[in-house]
């Protein structure tokens, strides 16, 4: 009979592999010791995959392309990432924009509707590898030309999906929120949180980080 060490079922140091200082906040607030290790991941893809698929196939991407950082994924290790994206109303992916005319497009699209916003996470480990997607549903107001020049200007919207941050003055545009609000900044921390303890019996605020990567 063989046998599995309980490391490589149950890992204890959390990397996460995203630059976004909105979820290293959210993994902050949970508790969560870990650390930053951002690949250079190609984050291009069919834009015709539907979303929900879209940032799961792209956040599986990024953890693998984490862990092959390494020579061999250590068995302590669990390897978080995550991707975003707005479907605007005709079913256009936005993803961040590309410079301050994008930013004002996608914000145009947006303005006055009811759009989703999805979030894939991949965990990523020696044992194996698990994904999911979640939606949320955004209402905007009626954006006028000021709204957006203003906001525009701010600087907020580059490097967002969809050229917003709920959680920071683009919040000020959202009428009505359908779902998870961490799932619009960029992590659906309760999915996280129940694929944890599903998968190891554990918290976040149990993980660690590693003591180098």
């Amino acid at each position: 009979m063989s046998s599995i060490r309980t490391s490589e079922l149950y890992p204890d140091r959390l990397v996460l592999a995203s630059a976004s200082p909105r979820r290293r906040e959210l993994l902050e607030k949970a508790g969560a010791g870990f650390s930053v290790l951002p690949s250079d991941a190609d984050e291009h893809a069919d834009p015709s995959i539907p979303a929900a698929e879209l940032v799961k196939l792209l956040s599986v991407r990024k953890a693998e392309a984490t862990a092959a950082l390494w020579n061999e994924l250590p068995e302590d290790v669990l390897v978080l990432a995550a991707d975003t994206v707005v479907e605007a109303p005709d079913g256009t992916i936005l993803g961040k924009p590309a410079d301050e005319a994008d930013a004002k497009s996608m914000l145009r699209a947006l303005s006055g509707t009811l759009h989703y916003v999805y979030s894939g996470f991949t965990l990523l480990w020696k044992g194996g590898i698990y994904t999911e997607s979640v939606a949320s549903g955004v209402r905007f107001r009626a954006l006028t030309d000021v709204d957006i020049d203003g906001y525009i200007a701010s600087g907020e919207p580059m490097g967002k999906a969809g050229s917003y941050a709920i959680q920071g003055l683009g919040g000020s545009f959202v009428e009505a929120l359908e779902g998870d609000f961490t799932n619009v900044v960029g992590l659906p921390m309760p999915a996280l949180e129940d694929a944890i303890l599903k998968l190891f019996g554990k918290k976040l605020s149990d993980f660690s980080a590693p003591e180098s990567v």
